[in-house]
């Protein structure tokens, strides 16, 4: 049985809720779903290994009345059936709130509940967890719950994520509003978002979400705000600063190596373990967002184990163990920490044309894992990335960055930037498929503005799983820029591969302005020498023997991150663009090095 509730919030909003009841009496305990996304949509990620079709969420909730829970789904504020303006993840922590306070009193509803969803709907429930809930027995955040979304979510150390303005742009054209509004429809069709992608920086008033303001508004107010203050220290968008708070209830963290929140799965199930708050879980696939029961992402195959489905059966199977075991005391065999690690494969490029990287699944009983090693290579200036420290007086490696030709994104993790572009692992060359490329369409590492240093061809198994962070000594001669890292596994040359395979692991972004503190931004003394921290991963992959470990650095990332203009001008508005000259120190008194986490194979 389901019926359909206008849940009244604190200041009088009604959101709409669906309630799913299993035959019986009842009481039951609760599964809750809060998304923006629609209550009674399909989700494209509730597929499995066997069914490739994706369940709509009634399909969903049927599985679980079946074994006693009721479930309940609910658009968020603004979305769908629900009243109110939409305001992008800042107003779910106190709906959330009121919609357990009200869950709890029903009569269907045994006092208790837990909290499942992927993406937004995780989000969600790391909202609603920082404000210790009456009735929240247990959450499964897949793929979200910001850590910390000036970090990682939003921005990145400073830098714009842009898939938040393709998110925007899409879902200004599913909302009530532009459903209600024929012309307001009609004109954000009109739009072509690739086009606007080379149209960059917006500005308010003219830009592809003009015709919704509501949505092109709280877009700049994220892509503007830069400073790590008040902003950023929200309900809904800083998890890190309510741990101490946080409900203490079992949690499953769940991410992925290509997905954008691996940093947030990892850091909240250190920092909610380390505050005491329940049992924690964690779990880390080599997937894209929410493809957990694919195997290849990008142009990359992982092997018949990859999916989620390989171990757990499928992600539905998964959570209602998981339910069952906080809402019915079964017993769970799981241990606290599953890891895909990457590698492993032939290398051959298999019958779909995709590269065999293949993978195994490892346990552990925490993260990091506690037998790593993080060990040091250092950057060289001719090239080489290796352990031997670089000698005094090396000479800097300096290069021109020019924004109106940034480095073109080719993969990686990320999600929601499609059609501009899409995440994965990909040879790191370009080419017509991805957004910014030109011929004549060379590996990235031929540009000038691109720093590659790389291992010797290895002559025995190397395995990095861990966090990893590159830290570098870099100038500007100007007042801003920002340093890119790549890790990259690079496959030898083979018949399928002939010119070698540059296999994308992770990457990350530091703006420079923000390098020492991030809540007060500092432009540079042109020349001025600075230590940074670019946090590059977490990742777990095994380097074969004949592979070599790269690490690129550059300036750029363009379209998953926006373009530093190198001026100064306050983030997200500036007008000008800048060549910027900038230098990476590889000295002895100036180690520019990576921290890789070593394990044994």
């Amino acid at each position: 049985m389901s019926t359909t509730i206008m849940v009244p919030m604190r200041d009088g909003v009604r959101l709409a809720t669906d309630v799913h009841l299993p035959d019986g009496p009842g009481p039951f305990p609760v599964v809750m779903e809060r998304t923006p996304y629609g209550r009674a949509e399909a989700s494209r990620s509730e597929i499995t290994a066997a069914n490739r079709t994706p369940a709509a969420r009634a399909d969903i909730a049927a599985y679980f009345t079946r074994h006693g829970y009721a479930v309940v789904y609910q658009d968020t504020r603004g979305r769908y059936g629900s009243e109110g303006v939409f305001v992008k993840y800042l107003s779910d922590g106190h709906d959330g709130f009121d919609t357990a306070a009200w869950l709890i009193q029903q009569p269907w509803c045994d006092g208790r509940f837990c909290t499942m969803g992927l993406s937004y709907a995780a989000h969600t429930q790391a909202a609603l967890g920082c404000l210790d809930p009456p009735g929240l027995q247990g959450q499964i955040l897949d793929c979200g719950g910001f850590i910390n979304a000036w970090r990682a979510g939003i921005r990145q150390n400073g830098a714009f994520e842009l898939k938040q303005a393709t998110w925007a742009f899409k879902n200004a054209g599913l909302s009530p509003e532009a459903l209600a509004d024929p012309v307001m429809k009609a004109a954000l069709a009109s739009e072509n978002i690739r086009d606007w992608f080379a149209r960059l920086p917006w500005k308010p008033g003219h830009s592809p979400l003009r015709h919704h303001p509501d949505y092109e508004a709280y877009l700049f107010e994220q892509w503007t705000h830069g400073a790590f203050d008040a902003y950023w220290q929200q309900l809904g968008i800083w998890t890190a600063g309510f741990h101490a708070r946080y409900s203490a209830v079992p949690m499953v963290h769940m991410s992925s190596w290509f997905d954008p929140y691996p940093l947030t799965a990892t850091e909240n199930y250190i920092g909610l373990k380390q505050a005491g708050k329940g049992p924690q879980r964690l779990i880390l696939g080599p997937w894209t967002h929410g493809d957990r029961s694919d195997s290849c992402f990008g142009d990359v195959e992982f092997g018949p184990n990859a999916p989620l489905d390989s171990w757990a059966g499928d992600w539905r199977a998964y959570r209602l163990r998981f339910f069952d075991h906080v809402l019915k005391g079964v017993p769970l065999d799981e241990p606290p920490v599953r890891i895909f690690v990457m590698g492993g494969g032939s290398g051959r490029r298999n019958a779909a044309g995709k590269l065999e990287h293949g993978g195994r699944w490892i346990s552990a009983h925490d993260w990091p894992l506690p037998e790593a090693v993080p060990t040091v290579f250092h950057l060289h200036g001719d090239g080489r990335l290796d352990r031997a420290a670089p000698p005094a007086g090396a000479t800097p490696l300096t290069y021109d960055f020019d924004p109106a030709h940034p480095v073109p994104t080719i993969g990686g993790a990320l999600t929601s930037l499609e059609p501009v572009a899409s995440g994965g692992s990909w040879d790191q060359a370009e080419g017509p498929a991805f957004f910014g490329c030109e011929p004549p369409y060379l590996p990235l590492s031929s540009r000038p503005d691109v720093l590659a240093f790389q291992t010797e061809p290895l002559t025995e198994p190397v395995q990095v799983v861990g966090p990893i962070v590159a830290e570098l000594w870099v100038a500007t001669d100007g007042p801003d820029t920002d340093f890119t890292a790549k890790l990259i596994d690079v496959h030898p040359p083979s018949a399928d591969y002939p010119r070698g395979y540059a296999m994308i692991l992770a990457d990350g972004i530091q703006r420079l302005r923000y390098a020492e503190d991030p809540s007060s931004p500092r432009l540079r003394t042109p020349n001025e020498v600075v230590k940074i921290a670019v946090t590059v991963g977490p990742i777990a992959n095994l380097f074969l023997p004949g592979h070599r470990i790269r690490l690129d650095i550059a300036s750029s990332n363009f379209p998953k991150f926006d373009v530093n203009p190198n001026t100064g001008e306050p983030d997200g508005s500036a007008r000008r663009k800048r060549i910027a000259i900038n230098t990476v120190f590889v000295d002895a008194d100036r180690r520019s090095h990576v921290v890789l986490p070593l394990t044994s194979y």
